[in-house]
């Protein structure tokens, strides 16, 4: 792959990972309660999604999604409840003193990254990234697979760089959050963002090509 290439397409994928979102947005809420390590071995689930997504983009399967207005329809209903639903749990939990030990004990990585993965997933607009912006930088006058496994694996490693620095700003955010005030007003703040994105995904517009 060209340089040139790289050099446009790295910093555009990089703004599209780093882009605040209900996925970004769990691995700062998950390292906040259960600290870096945790919050970005979740991150994998979503990680797990965008690969089934980067088979279906090169298998063509997802101009399907795109086409289809009732299939389309059910992936985002599905998300906008899921989004909802943990905006919901967040509002309501509690909010004793902070004490990270003991969430981090009852805590499971695959819980984590399974809730990573359901998030990503529900989420068609996701889906776009790979049919509508990564073909803009693939040559047609060279083989398109090994173009796209390329683009596909550096977007999936700044990805996780992108993990990687929303754990780390939650990190850093636990040492703020040990009054349970402190703690009431994040969950309250993290539970809104969520509610948001979700109504912005019920009531957005299927991009069209």
């Amino acid at each position: 792959m060209e340089l040139s290439t790289l050099l446009l397409f790295i910093p555009a994928c990089f703004a599209l990972n780093l882009a605040p979102g209900p996925n970004n947005l769990l691995s700062v809420n998950n390292a906040v309660y259960y600290g870096f390590a945790y919050s970005c071995a979740g991150g994998i689930g979503r990680l797990f999604a965008f690969v089934i997504m980067l088979i279906l983009a090169s298998f063509g399967l997802a101009v399907v999604l795109q086409t289809s207005e009732v299939i389309f329809s059910i992936i985002k209903f599905a998300g906008v409840a899921y989004l909802l639903w943990l905006a919901y749990q967040l509002w309501n939990s509690p909010t004793d003193e902070f004490k990270f030990e003991e969430t981090k004990k009852n805590s499971s990585i695959i819980k984590l990254a399974r809730q990573e993965f359901l998030v990503a997933a529900g989420n068609p607009k996701a889906i776009l990234i790979f049919t509508a912006f990564l073909p803009q930088f693939v040559n047609p006058q060279r083989p398109t697979e090994s173009q796209f496994l390329a683009l596909g694996s550096l977007f999936l490693l700044l990805e996780f760089i992108a993990i990687m620095l929303y754990a780390w700003l939650g990190l850093h955010m636990k040492k703020l959050l040990r009054k349970p005030n402190a703690k009431k007003v994040f969950n309250r703040i993290c539970s809104g963002l969520l509610a948001s994105a979700g109504v912005g995904l019920l009531i957005s517009q299927k991009v069209a090509k």
